[in-house]
């Protein structure tokens, strides 16, 4: 028998997890001060100086792991960061009482009391599995490799899932499907709803209101995030709060404590079930999104969330289209915020031109140079377009959403979510989006594993009626 010998320390391999390492988060901090109008030049010297680089382009993890002294530089440095002040501030405030106070039109409260059946919520549910499911192949993807890929098996602009039959080997090669997502979503492997965490967050959000109702607290979602969110199922700025809570830290700083993805597309994928579940009353739905957001966001991360659960409300409510659900998505967004901006950047470019990829061309010109592809303004920007030129339609505002690139799966399944609510009804989407979901969602979150989406509408109906 021939015994291995063991490996000598020196030779040890390194663990490298995503969207935590201090010498990664220093880059990130940096373009989101840049971002923010912070003066960070001093800081991003000293940390060039020492050897640090940018942070990772498209990867949540650089190679290879950073010196000690540097990642105790690193450390320092976010906290540098961290107290510098941002010349934007007053216009993107955090708490809700002054988000209120920035918003001339925040909305009353809803003259009668509205309804949302359980067939309206199973077609947000398939519209949300649909569309996650269309972009998880062309995840982290550049536009250019999207395109490609679909045209060359003839489904552009997207009307159907993507499939590498007919494509070239070559074309693969150059552009190659997201690595995790392509065995379960591709329509040649699609087979029911692989999991993922833009279904996973709407179960928990479910689970929350099951345990605590509408008068849940943010520390109520910390404590349920720790009993039933597998660490490994947060990414970005989920997985720095998650971390925080381990640590001690309490909410809401969780948000702000070494996270530079406080700004990113996070809360806004978990505003679903706070809008499904408020129908006609999008001041509510904002209001309940942002006791969630606040865990792991700040100013405009949290406006996606609201801006969010405010316009599902309004489509729950079944009394607007497509653009009056965006409309009313802004009235609870600070108006001078960044955010308002992209949303309205969003719309205007989809009205001014006739064929989507014009418009997605603009969008990417405007975001591309300045923004990681998870950050929530370029996706705002995109998702508003996508829905504004799909004008309800569901293959076009999912294939619209996917199409445009970035976060492809969040924007596919926010905008699901909104054109499913509209068809009203299961049956009014097309078949062959629902059909390969074979009524099941695969998830780590305890007790849905496999749940059916007809189960998931009738819970999600029961908090709907629930005072």
């Amino acid at each position: 028998m021939n015994v291995r010998p063991p490996r000598a320390q020196s030779e040890a391999p390194h663990l490298r997890l995503t969207w935590v390492q201090p010498e990664d988060l220093v880059g990130h901090e940096l373009r989101q001060a840049s971002q923010d109008g912070r003066d960070a030049r001093e800081i991003e010297e000293r940390w060039y100086a020492a050897g640090g680089a940018p942070a990772p382009d498209r990867a949540g993890a650089s190679e290879p792991p950073a010196s000690p002294r540097l990642r105790e530089l690193a450390g320092h440095l976010l906290d540098e960061l961290a107290l510098l002040e941002s010349p934007l501030a007053a216009d993107e405030p955090t708490g809700l009482a002054e988000i209120m106070a920035a918003c001339p039109h925040w909305p009353g409260p809803p003259e009668a009391a509205a309804t949302v059946g359980r067939d309206r919520l199973h077609a947000a549910w398939l519209g949300r599995a649909a569309g996650c499911l269309l972009g998880k192949p062309v995840e982290k993807l550049p536009l250019t490799g999207i395109r490609a890929l679909a045209r060359a098996a003839g489904n552009w602009p997207l009307a159907t899932w993507f499939t590498e039959h007919g494509v070239a080997p070559e074309l693969l090669a150059a552009h190659p499907w997201n690595r995790r997502s392509a065995p379960t979503s591709l329509a040649e492997n699609i087979d029911g709803m692989p999991e993922d965490d833009d279904l996973n967050h709407p179960l928990l959000t479910l689970l929350l209101l099951q345990r605590h109702g509408r008068a849940f607290t943010t520390a109520d979602l910390a404590r349920l995030w720790l009993d039933e969110l597998p660490a490994g199922r947060t990414f970005t700025a989920e997985r720095i709060a998650y971390g925080n809570l381990l640590a001690g830290v309490e909410p809401p700083e969780t948000a702000r404590f070494r996270n530079p993805f406080r700004e990113w597309i996070g809360a806004q994928i978990r505003a679903d079930v706070h809008g499904w579940t408020h129908p006609g009353d999008p001041a509510g739905a904002a209001a309940q999104a942002h006791r969630d957001a606040v865990l792991t966001h700040t100013a405009n991360g949290v406006y996606g969330a609201m801006f969010t659960a405010a316009a599902l409300a309004v489509a729950a409510g079944g009394e607007s289209d497509a653009h009056g659900c965006l409309a009313a998505g802004l009235r609870v967004v600070p108006p001078h915020s960044r955010y308002a901006r992209a949303v309205r950047l969003g719309i205007e470019t989809a009205r001014a031109e006739g064929e989507f990829d014009a418009v997605v061309d603009r969008l990417h010109a405007a975001y591309d140079s300045t923004h990681h592809w998870v950050h929530v303004l370029p996706n705002a920007a995109l998702l508003a377009a996508a829905l504004t030129h799909a004008d309800g339609d569901f293959t076009r505002s999912i294939g619209c959403a996917v199409s445009g690139g970035w976060d492809t799966d969040s924007n596919g399944a926010t905008a699901g979510s909104l054109a499913g609510l509209l068809a009203g009804t299961p049956t009014a989407l097309p078949d062959h989006w629902t059909a390969p979901l074979k009524n099941r969602l695969a998830t780590s979150v305890p007790g849905f594993d496999r749940t059916g989406f007809d189960t998931l509408a009738a819970l999600t109906h029961q908090e709907a009626l629930r005072p």
